[in-house]
């Protein structure tokens, strides 16, 4: 039996990985969403929520709950906190990777496992994937993509830029738009990411 093929998503802000990653599962792929694995572990009563709090202070609290804005609004004016902020979270989050993988790489549903993993060249996390797929797409498009222009610009001076990424990665995505466009790269990418490089 072949194993299961580990591979990463990446890429800046508002380029679309989250639609890569959707469509990489409507093909039959085991997806994990690294902001999701976040969301779950910052829970108050956890022992990463607890670090968190006892990092930031209680003032990141809303309604009993960990606010994620405003750990943003911290940690993204002040380098320091945020380098701090990354050192607990990120193990974390590779091991809830791991242990996914481990529960499905003897799974015979799966043709791929797609980890979408936003700072993973940030978190040096790119040696555990068999493959990683950088999207990109030109500033300007993401930046009418995103939420919010303030934001990011405040998030991206604390990435790696785009263009260091795509030099670093196995395959690169360029989503400009056109989702027919995007799927035909995903579809003609497929047996690349099945075989290796």
């Amino acid at each position: 039996m072949l194993s299961l093929r580990k591979v990463a998503v990446t890429g800046g802000l508002a380029v679309g990985k989250w639609t890569v990653c959707r469509l990489l599962k409507e093909l039959g792929a085991y997806v994990v969403d690294s902001d999701e694995i976040v969301r779950q572990l910052l829970v108050k009563e956890s022992p990463i929520g607890r670090q968190v709090i006892q990092l930031l202070g209680p003032e990141i609290i809303t309604n009993n709950q960990i606010d994620r804005k405003k750990i943003s609004n911290i940690v993204f004016s002040n380098h320091t906190q945020l380098k701090q902020l990354e050192m607990v979270l990120h193990p974390a989050v590779r091991q809830e990777i791991q242990r996914h993988f481990e529960e499905v790489k003897n799974n015979d549903s799966y043709k791929l496992f797609v980890a979408e993993v936003p700072l993973l060249y940030e978190a040096e996390m790119e040696k555990d994937f068999d493959g990683v797929i950088v999207v990109s797409a030109d500033e300007t498009i993401a930046r009418k993509r995103a939420a919010s222009i303030e934001e990011f610009d405040r998030r991206t001076r604390f990435q790696l830029p785009q263009a260091a990424k795509k030099a670093k990665a196995n395959f690169v995505i360029n989503n400009q738009g056109d989702l027919e466009n995007l799927k035909a790269q995903i579809n003609a990418l497929i047996p690349q990411l099945l075989e290796g490089e």
